[in-house]
């Protein structure tokens, strides 16, 4: 996509230096491994590209808040976002891959992980996890309310992270359920959840408003790389004014509830914000 690049740790220092002239608070880090394997070792290992990019971030600039993606679909050569066994993805055996990557991202120095495989009881565990390694201070956004959305395309093409086989509504949230948002984000909160998530945030503003309205924990709608391409291509088709709508659509998100944005516009965003104070 336009002005969104897969990054080499090499090219770290350049990207860190923009977004913090441009005082953007916090990234949210995601790794694309050399090796997949069924397993995704590389996720939870050591020498793993997020663990590397974390302490790099965290020498080159230890005020930025660092959060990282917790999940499996990236590290696969599957391409779900866990352990596969008898051609279906399980639940309880996943969880401890995922502490595990929690663990190794905490101890590389992320402030915050955000677990997305959407595995029941991933909070719990993670928490768990981390406490007992001493992490305690290490916080967890929760993807609480991810939907199985085909907005997500862009980001599986570039991770390399669509399923070669089945999809992921066995584990996702279906588009047309309302209540079940609440219910997952509430048993979210309860097993220890510091932020949880909206995602896809545009198309489901409802969901950010609903869970504002019920809920006294900071809620981040996460704008995706779908609803990025369309106002990208759109604006440099010149069919309507890139800057205007997404401002707009950024400031929907915001008025719906949001206390966190992620998005792929952010430095751009960060820039009209510069130009107006």
């Amino acid at each position: 996509m336009p002005g969104v690049y897969r990054l080499s740790i090499e090219d770290l220092s350049r990207e860190v230096e923009e977004v913090s002239t441009l005082k953007i608070p916090s990234i949210l880090v995601f790794g694309l491994p050399a090796h997949k394997d069924p397993m995704g070792t590389e996720a939870y290992a050591n020498h793993g590209i997020v663990q590397q990019s974390v302490q790099a971030i965290k020498e080159l600039a230890p005020e930025l808040v660092v959060a990282t993606d917790v999940c499996l679909c990236q590290y696969t050569d599957h391409g779900h976002c866990g352990i596969i066994q008898r051609g279906t993805v399980v639940n309880d055996e996943t969880l401890e891959l995922l502490s595990r990557i929690a663990v190794s991202h905490a101890e590389a120095g992320a402030d915050i992980v955000a677990p997305s495989a959407m595995m029941d009881g991933q909070v719990k565990a993670i928490r768990e996890a981390l406490d007992s390694q001493g992490l305690h201070d290490t916080a967890i956004m929760a993807y609480s309310a991810k939907y199985a959305s085909a907005f997500y395309g862009p980001f599986r093409e570039a991770a390399e992270s669509a399923p070669l086989f089945g999809d992921r509504r066995s584990y996702q949230m279906d588009p047309p359920n309302r209540r079940e948002a609440m219910h997952e984000i509430a048993i979210d909160i309860n097993e220890g959840a510091d932020i949880v998530m909206v995602k896809p945030a545009l198309s489901y503003l409802d969901i950010i408003r609903d869970a504002r309205a019920r809920f006294r924990v900071p809620i981040a709608a996460y704008n995706v790389s779908g609803e990025y391409a369309i106002i990208k291509s759109a604006g440099l088709n010149g069919w309507l004014d890139e800057k205007k709508v997404a401002s707009e659509i950024l400031m929907s998100m915001k008025r719906a509830g949001a206390d966190i944005i992620i998005t792929y516009f952010a430095k751009e965003a960060a820039r009209w914000l510069q130009e107006i104070s």
